[in-house]
Formats: C-alpha cells, sequence, structure tokens
C-alpha cells in the first residue's frame, strides 16, 4: 500500500506539472486535471487504510515479553533502534524494565506493538510471528499451577511451527542453568529445588529444549540458541557475560537479554545451535562484535571489502 500511495503521488505530481506548462488550449486540460484529482483521492483512501504499529516493517517477535526478563529484551531492542512485536497474556504489565531503566513505568513507543493472546493457541502465535518478523525471542515464563505443566513445549511447538511456515530461522529461547547437559553446573541447593519444588517446571523445560537440541525435534533445523543463564537479578547491566563450563554464578536479566538479543541480530554469532550456561562470573567472556562481519555477515563483510 505503501509503494502504491508513493506511485500514485509521483504519477499525480507528473500530470500536474505535464498540465500547467502545457501550451495547449484550457480544454485539453482537463482531463489530466481530472486524472490527478482521481489518483489523489485513491492515494488519500489508502492511506487512510495502512495498519499501524511494526505490521508493514522488520521487526523481532519476543514471546513472553512482559515477564522480567522480556521486558530487558523488548526495552533494549527499542533502544537498539529495532521494531518489536510482543505477545503477552496480559499486556498491561508491559513495563520498563528496573535494571536498565531504573523503574517499572508503562512502556509506550511508537516502534512497539503489544498483542494479547496465549502462546498455547496457534491463531495468537500467528498474529506476531508472521511475515516481516526476522528473529524470535522466546522468554516465556509463570507458575505451572497458573500456564500449565507443559505450556513451554506446546508454546514453543506453535513458535516453530509459524517460524518455519514462514521460513524464518533464527530464535533465542531463555531457559535455564541446570537444564539438559547442565545439570551439573547447577548449584547444590539450586538442584535441591530442581529435584523437588521445581520438578514440573524443569520437565518441562527439558522438553522444550529438546525440540531444538534433539535431531529428530521439529526445531533442529532452525538457527536456534538455547540460553541457559545461572541465578537472574535485576540489576543494571553489567556488560559481562561469561560463558561457563563450571559452576553458574549470578547475571542481571539485562546481560541475558543483550545475549538474546545477540543470538538473533548478528549474523555469525557464535553460539548457534549451542547450549550456552551464561554468568556475570568465571568461564569465557562474550562481548558483542560491533564489526562488520558481524554487522553483515562473513560473506557480506568479505564481498563489501572486495
Amino acid at each position: 500500500l505503501r509503494f502504491l500511495c508513493s506511485s500514485f503521488r509521483c504519477g499525480a505530481l507528473f500530470l500536474e506539472q505535464m498540465a500547467q506548462s502545457s501550451s495547449t488550449r484550457a480544454s485539453t486540460r482537463k482531463v489530466p486535471s481530472l486524472v490527478v484529482i482521481a489518483l489523489l483521492t485513491v492515494c488519500s483512501l489508502l492511506t487512510l487504510h495502512l495498519p499501524s504499529g511494526v505490521d508493514s516493517q522488520a521487526f523481532i517477535a519476543v514471546i513472553g515479553g512482559t515477564g522480567l526478563t522480556g521486558r530487558e529484551v523488548v526495552y533494549q531492542a527499542l533502544q537498539q533502534g529495532e521494531e518489536v512485536m510482543v505477545l503477552a497474556r496480559t499486556p498491561s504489565k508491559m513495563l520498563t524494565p528496573l535494571g536498565s531503566a531504573g523503574d517499572e513505568q508503562i512502556m509506550s513507543d511508537p516502534k512497539l506493538t503489544v498483542i494479547q493472546g496465549d502462546v498455547k493457541f496457534l491463531d495468537d502465535v500467528k498474529r506476531v510471528v508472521k511475515e516481516g518478523v526476522t528473529g524470535v525471542v522466546v522468554a516465556l515464563g509463570g507458575k505451572t499451577a497458573d500456564v500449565g505443566e507443559t505450556m513451554l513445549t506446546d508454546g514453543t511447538i506453535n513458535i516453530i511451527t509459524e517460524m518455519k511456515k514462514i521460513g524464518i530461522k533464527r530464535i533465542a529461547v531463555v531457559s535455564s542453568i541446570g537444564v539438559g547437559d547442565s545439570e551439573n553446573q547447577a548449584p547444590f541447593f539450586f538442584k535441591i529445588l530442581m529435584y523437588t519444588m521445581m520438578n514440573k517446571i524443569f520437565k518441562d523445560k527439558n522438553a522444550q529444549e529438546a525440540l531444538f537440541t534433539d535431531p529428530s525435534g521439529p526445531g533442529a533445523d532452525l538457527e536456534w540458541t538455547m540460553v541457559r543463564p545461572g541465578g537472574l537479578t535485576v540489576e543494571k547491566p553489567t556488560g559481562i557475560i561469561n560463558v561457563i563450563e563450571g559452576e553458574a554464578g549470578s547475571i542481571a536479566r539485562a546481560d541475558v537479554a543483550d545475549f538474546c538479543l545477540g543470538a538473533i541480530l548478528d549474523p555469525d554469532f557464535a553460539y548457534l545451535k549451542k547450549t550456552p550456561c551464561i554468568s556475570s562470573v568465571g568461564g569465557t567472556g562474550w562481548t558483542k562484535d560491533r564489526s562488520a562481519k558481524a554487522r553483515l555477515g562473513e560473506k557480506a563483510a568479505t564481498a563489501a571489502e572486495a
């Protein structure tokens, strides 16, 4: 529609100039004048029906964007100039994050669209994971008693289904230390919670990851990153993000969000199809690569240098 409007305007202006510059009789200018009026009228009507928000532009999707980590992802993406679309059960909880913003206010930005819906329903997911999306961050959470014992798995299957339908590849999933083969990286007291009070949620988290990590899983062929953070805090971003092999320490949700955005925005992200455990203590440091290679991709950067 925007293209049509631009085309109509250009055509109208061209005809108007032709009519004004013509040295022919006034009567012969009636036809182009009428055409100008018709084109401008159609253009105005089309403009009135143009969709608002991010529907007509490239955007990233954040599923679970109203949670403590999801808010950080949304806020930081907007700060980077990205268009963002969020699927949330309760849009009124779309607040600025304590860590990066310093306080909690209703988040409002012309580049932000929040859609009310439930990830467990495919029709709701379709409203966010659709043409135009360039990457998806999944930051789902909630008490099992409130969201169900298989919400993570069921919802992620819906996301994968829609991603494959439209041909989009990049997805970052906020998982947890202790999931999959990182069980022994969880601190001792956290393990006790995993085996007792949090047993059901960890069963769901393991099943969610298996959708990607299992070679036969529906998401195995996507460009996925399973992000396994240590103990989460709501502190300000530190910029210290370590990929660890040993026992996990704590990490600010703001830093987790930074890592997730790197996973869907950096063309040559180092941890694609991997399950990095991240912490602000110990391990190998990860910093965002701001080089041409990171921004354009290895092939594009090589071609640009040639």
